[in-house]
């Protein structure tokens, strides 16, 4: 029997109202049940452009649910856009989770199909599925067009820090700066480089959670629609056999995702997002294997930040399916793929690489793995920086500290000419975690101070317990764990300090005496909640620090628990 004709089925009162409400909306079900519902969670919205070109795909997702022997129902959910939420979408990644799982466990659903796109919407949305075990997959409406800019192709973020820098060293003009613009403003999509957006599409595609295939097609193109039918009946047809896409997604293939992450120089983000997945999963995760299984993995990908294309050029030279191809034995086999098939089957039958985007493992962008996991005096749990888009003579480096205590104060000081600071300084920002900020905000890209960009600066070590976008760059530790919020060292940290970095022997050291920091961490007193009332009140609360992912501390179940705790239904 169906999840769902436990609702609709038989001819009392209770299954008749079930039936009427779904007629009422549109939605013709049988007395006897036995074709699957299936969830269409719609998170396409205005106040996110990255995700209204999803409004497009929702027929097809229909057709494909309704190919699969499945009867569609469309429901919306919370968008989360980086662009406009403020602090940080990351915020509301847990509460949109919620949202789906609670909405999957109380409504008569066997199934449901993820339209999401911009950056925080995609794990956010898998989460919440993968806490209910349904069958599920996600649907992604791609990047948006890239622009050009006097003659030069545009990458979205990437390029608008680089010349936000140029105009703060004076050498773009306000006509430039207006022109820029209009030029960034055309067209609706996620980011075109290899954001957090991208590089969650395409972890999505590795873990088996998206159709193969579909997660670099651009927005816009006609082959997304024929992915979304694809993915509609795959799902409906899961739910008639009563199995889960999330069955198979084990520590094989979140250890697959780690070196495919590495191999596309991958957003940092996406070492939370994973960590939260497989926390609902009851999946192990290890931060150190970000780092550990990067290293036998080299960096192919050619697409901004770490590389200098975009993603439309990654997917004109095959997309994911060359990609593990290239990848091949440094993958393990098993894990199974969107559409059923192992990842080894893939392997064996993946396209030829037919673009400059994808390199050969005999002539790859670097070697050595795109990320770095660091531990010290500083971040006894740990800290993450993207090594394939850091300066490399900044990879060891000692320098004295400049700290700043929040980003408003960040934001008051950096361009200010009695600011102490050189070019072998460290930017510290601390108080922008899970708990202090909260949500833990793209903060971590501290600007380089205007004067030393005048005088030719263009990278400095940077340190912080906050998050960057995946579209920025630099030499930017991240993530520090425990936070300063929390009392971790990074609270401790005055003026002057010497901080040492090693990052290819995974050392962040603070080089203060035991002594002293012990009279400092006396002295500490955690900051005021935010606010005592609402999302922000239980989310301090009850958020974990930034190697468990920033879920929820309620919501990572112990392996074995039922994951779908099945409501009473009965008259309301």
């Amino acid at each position: 029997m169906l999840r769902s004709d436990r609702w609709v089925s038989g001819d009392d009162e209770v299954a008749m109202e079930h039936r009427v409400a779904l007629l009422s909306a549109g939605v013709a079900v049988d007395r006897g049940g036995g074709r699957p519902l299936i969830g269409i969670a719609n998170s396409a919205s205005e106040l996110n452009p990255c995700n209204l070109p999803l409004k497009d795909l929702i027929g097809a997702v229909r057709a494909g649910i309704e190919a699969g022997g499945g009867v569609p129902v469309e429901f919306p959910v919370m968008s989360l856009g980086e662009d406009l939420m403020k602090p940080t979408a990351m915020l509301y990644r847990n509460l949109l989770a919620i949202e789906i799982e609670e909405t999957l466990r109380s409504y008569p659903l066997d199934g449901v199909v993820l339209l999401a796109n911009c950056d925080k919407t995609v794990p956010g949305a898998l989460m919440g599925a993968a806490s209910t075990g349904l069958p599920a997959l996600v649907v992604t409406g791609g990047a948006r067009p890239s622009c050009r800019f006097r003659g030069e192709r545009l990458g979205t973020g990437t390029a608008l820090w680089r010349l936000w820098d140029e105009r703060r060293r004076g050498a773009l003009d306000d006509a430039g700066w207006q022109e820029l613009e209009a030029c960034l403003a055309q067209g609706r999509g996620a980011c075109n480089t290899m954001g957090t957006a991208s590089t969650m599409a395409i972890l999505s595609e590795v873990l088996g959670l998206a159709f193969p295939g579909t997660s670099t097609i651009p927005a816009g193109d006609p082959r997304s629609a024929e992915g979304a039918r694809r993915a509609g009946r795959r799902v409906a047809q899961l739910a008639r056999l009563g199995e889960s896409t999330f069955a198979g997604c084990g520590e094989a293939s979140f250890r697959n995702a780690l070196r495919v992450l590495n191999a596309i120089g991958g957003s940092t983000n996406a070492v939370l997002h994973l960590a939260a997945l497989a926390g609902r999963l009851g999946v192990r995760f290890e931060l150190d294997e970000v780092d550990s299984l990067g290293r036998e993995v080299p960096l192919l990908v050619d697409v901004e930040p770490s590389g200098s294309r975009l993603v439309q050029d990654l997917d004109a030279a095959g997309g994911v399916p060359a990609l593990l191809g290239v990848l091949g034995e440094l993958l393990e086999p098993e894990p199974l793929l969107g559409d059923g098939r192992s990842t080894g089957a893939h392997v064996a039958s993946a396209p030829a690489p037919s673009g400059p985007a994808l390199r050969s493992r005999e002539a790859p962008l670097a070697a050595g793995g795109a990320f770095r996991v660091v531990r010290g005096t500083l971040a006894p749990d740990g800290a993450v920086l993207k090594r394939s888009s850091a300066s490399p003579e900044l990879l060891r480096h000692r320098g004295r500290a400049v700290v700043f205590r929040s980003y408003q104060e960040m934001r008051a000081r950096i361009d200010d000419p009695a600011l102490e600071v050189d070019a072998s300084s460290v930017l510290v920002l601390s108080g922008c975690g899970p708990v202090g900020a909260p949500g833990m905000p793209e903060w971590g890209m501290i600007p380089i101070p205007r004067r030393l960009l005048e005088a030719g600066v263009r990278d400095m070590v940077r340190i912080s317990d906050a998050r960057m976008s995946g579209t920025s760059y630099g030499t930017v530790y991240l993530h520090l764990a425990p936070e300063a919020a929390v009392g971790g060292p990074l609270a401790l940290v005055r003026d002057g300090d010497e901080i040492e970095v090693d990052a290819d022997s995974g050392r962040l050291d603070l080089l203060v005496g035991e002594e002293e920091l012990r009279r400092r961490a006396a002295a500490w007193r955690p900051p005021e909640p935010v606010t005592r009332r609402g999302w922000l009140s239980l989310y301090q609360a009850h958020v974990t620090q930034a190697p468990q992912g920033c879920d929820f501390d309620f919501l990572g179940p112990a392996a074995g628990e039922p994951r779908l705790v099945e409501p009473v239904v009965g008259r309301s």
